[in-house]
């Protein structure tokens, strides 16, 4: 008998919120008559945030835009780029050998010397070296036989990567 009461009490609200606004030309929420809030007055802060962009890829090389060099390590090859335009290759590259692999990611051109001799080889030459990662360079190698974790360039190309990056110039390597 209570539990009839108390429901017809509680159409009864809702029946005066619907009347009431209608003649005022509004629009009920029943919700409201059952004491819950509508959407837009609920106190739900959250705030969402946008997808992250999707990186531009650059045509023709497996690199986004903003990189200045792209190697492939699959592929064996790499690239120059200016805003996303190849602007010398692909040309053959030698990447570091298993066990000792080219790092892949993103780098910047950490530093340059036109003739680096390898403290951790015996001071072997290393011409045009373009270091972007600890201990790892573009410059003037083998192209028969993998490196130890830098990437091989033949003398002419060598010298153009070193003539062309400088110094926080982003250099991407992917598999």
């Amino acid at each position: 008998m209570r539990v009839r009461r108390a429901l017809a009490a509680l159409s009864t609200l809702v029946a005066a919120a619907v009347l009431t606004a209608c003649s005022a030309g509004g629009t009920a929420d029943v919700r409201l008559a059952a004491g819950t809030l509508p959407p837009s007055s609920t106190s739900d802060t959250t705030a969402t945030t946008p997808a992250p962009a999707k990186p531009v890829m650059a045509p023709g090389v497996p690199c986004t835009i903003t990189a200045k060099a792209c190697v492939s390590l699959s592929g064996k090859q790499a690239w120059l780029l200016d805003e996303g335009k190849i602007v010398f290759g692909p040309v053959k590259i030698m990447p570091g050998k298993k066990g000792s692999t080219t790092p892949v990611g993103t780098w910047h051109v950490l530093y340059k010397e036109k003739m680096h001799l390898s403290k951790e080889f015996d001071n072997a030459p290393m011409p045009n070296s373009v270091f972007f990662y600890n201990g790892v360079a573009f410059h003037q190698g083998s192209l028969a036989k993998y490196s130890n974790g830098c990437v091989h360039l033949s003398a002419a190309v060598s010298l153009k990567f070193f003539s062309s990056l400088d110094k926080g110039d982003e250099v991407q390597v992917v598999r």
